[in-house]
């Protein structure tokens, strides 16, 4: 069961860092549009500032993109 109380909480805490990082929200929502397909991969790289890196990937299915549609309709406004 959700707990409206801490989904809330993640609400502000999601629109604090959509401020606070506007390029990459902006990224994001371009995503919705044409990209997020069953079959597209997502790839991401995280650089720490000691210069070691991580990356992962994923192919989305069509399950993938239904729920991450579902959550981009939850945040935005």
């Amino acid at each position: 069961m959700l707990n409206p109380s801490k989904l809330f909480k993640l609400k502000a805490g999601w629109e604090s860092f959509a401020r606070n990082h506007p390029k990459f929200i902006n990224f994001i929502s371009a995503l919705r549009f044409g990209y997020l397909e069953e079959g597209t991969v997502i790839e991401i790289n995280v650089t720490t500032q000691e210069g070691k890196t991580i990356s992962g990937n994923i192919r989305l299915t069509k399950e993938d993109k239904k729920l991450l549609m579902e959550m981009s309709d939850l945040f935005n406004k």
